[in-house]
């Protein structure tokens, strides 16, 4: 194609969704690009084609609800930012109810042809084994949970031997406004007050004997998921899934995560725990709590199912449910600044799933984002943020730093991948929430149903005035 630009190009490292968006985010912008695609010369063991963004899981991009569901809204903000993932999924759309599912080679095949077909976009079939030469100067690493091991090895030799997770040993995360504080109490083991902390720390549930076999006699029993032959065997010291700690012994658990040491109840200070559940706030914004040492294999409906049945949880309502998985992702709290640039690398930005974020709307997402910055950059135009009342922001500042640092577990990292949900959003100015006129009892899920509608509609109308689009028009989706 014939380059009439007058910047020099940047280049993007992999052609996934995430590699592809940033791509064509950068084109769009008036900035060539060099899309460097390792498959055609290198295969991985989970694709199937060459084609760009190919689909290696599902084939659904999960709810397409604007209006009360956090993937919806961030379908929405992409499709306004001029999403090629999003306007190739909506083209290519099959039946699935109110989510947003593909026909995975027709969508493959619209993300290939439209990049191929641009006049600023130049595909290159080849490997990238290190990180990108400094002479390219602007670069975007979106290499994916597959990313070759040559450059994971690079990209550890210049960020760090702890930059990198290869496998993900996933807890359950909660919304806060799901558990029930008339059971649980808030409470540090023996009320230990760390760094930042004030001795109620975490939020404790507490089990009697009956529960707590009840609750062992479930996790043996429950379905778990095996590994593809391509994840090898990722069990490691801390993070044996919850199920295979049961497996050791009845009462592993109770001298293991679900300790009752150190913790009195609360409400019935008089009567001791046989066995406490112990959950950590998970974000800055205090809205997600993790369940401490719950990694799991179990399948999605049995943990949900299993884990109700903790005292204080019967209605939890989960931003994220447990797993244990093959997954190269960095540090990015740590390593990256809040335009997803290297702080050790000026000019080298990461996207898509190696940034820690999960689901192909989300790493599509990241791709956007960065490919924006490094189009501004290269313009030398400011780089602007997304707000973070955004999905795109939200989900932005989970990367880049929403995540809270564990000071008891010295040495293992507390930042995990996270699809987006509305926990990663700032909450509602207070007195947002009104009761309509005429209802008499107004909580619970129509409450939370409120909350989610006018944190939606809010992401909506600030995306709209980041993007300096109409804020009614936003508004109406």
């Amino acid at each position: 194609m014939i380059n009439n630009s007058s910047y020099s190009p940047i280049h993007v490292i992999g052609g996934g969704l995430a590699g592809s968006e940033a791509a064509w985010q950068i084109a769009n912008a008036g900035v060539p690009v060099i899309l460097h695609e390792m498959r055609g010369v290198r295969g991985t063991d989970a694709h199937k084609t060459d084609g760009l963004a190919e689909l290696v899981c599902s084939n659904s991009f999960r709810s397409d609800d604007a209006t009360s569901n956090a993937v919806g809204v961030i379908h929405a903000e992409m499709r306004m930012a001029g999403s090629l993932i999003m306007a190739s999924a909506d083209k290519h759309q099959v039946p699935a109810g109110g989510a947003l599912a593909v026909d995975r080679d027709g969508f493959s095949n619209a993300v290939t042809k439209a990049i191929q077909e641009h006049p600023l976009i130049t595909v290159v079939r080849e490997e990238i084994s290190g990180l990108p030469p400094r002479e390219w100067d602007l670069a975007v690493i979106a290499t994916g949970p597959l990313t070759a091991p040559s450059l994971a090895s690079a990209i550890q030799a210049e960020t760090g031997e702890d930059s990198l997770a290869f496998f993900d040993a996933i807890a359950p995360i909660v919304y806060r406004d799901s558990i029930d504080m008339d059971i649980c109490w808030y409470q540090s083991r023996y009320d230990k007050v760390g760094p930042g902390g004030t001795g109620k720390d975490y939020i404790n549930c507490p089990m009697t004997e009956e529960q707590y076999n009840a609750f062992v006699d479930a996790l043996i029993a429950g379905d778990t998921v095996g590994f593809k032959e391509w994840e090898g065997t990722p069990y490691f010291d801390g993070c044996l899934p919850i199920e295979v700690m049961a497996e050791r012994g009845r009462e592993t658990l109770r001298h293991g995560p679900m300790k009752p040491m150190g913790l009195t109840n609360a409400h019935n200070p008089t009567v001791k725990a046989y066995a406490v559940v112990q959950l950590r706030q998970d974000n800055a914004l205090g809205t997600l709590y993790n369940m401490v040492g719950f990694q799991t294999k179990l399948k999605y409906g049995a943990q949900a199912d299993i884990f109700r049945m903790i005292p204080g949880l019967e209605n939890a309502e989960f931003a994220r449910l447990g797993g244990l998985h093959r997954n190269t992702y960095i540090n990015s709290p740590t390593l990256l600044d809040p335009s997803l640039m290297l702080k050790s690398r000026p000019g080298l930005r990461f996207a898509g799933q190696i940034t820690g974020c999960e689901g192909y709307v989300e790493s599509a997402s990241v791709g956007l984002l960065a490919g924006r910055f490094a189009a501004a950059e290269r313009k030398g135009e400011p780089v602007s943020l997304p707000p973070a009342t955004t999905a795109l922001g939200s989900l932005l500042g989970h990367i880049t730093g929403g995540h809270l640092v564990t000071d008891e577990e010295p040495g293992k990292r507390s930042f995990q991948p996270m699809n987006i949900n509305f926990g990663l959003f700032p909450e509602l100015q207070p007195g947002s929430i009104v009761k309509p006129e005429g209802v008499k009892r107004f909580r619970g899920k129509d409450k939370t149903i409120m909350k989610r509608q006018l944190i939606a509609k809010r992401a909506l109308a600030d995306c709209a005035a980041w993007l300096g689009q109409d804020v009614k028009l936003a508004e109406s989706i």
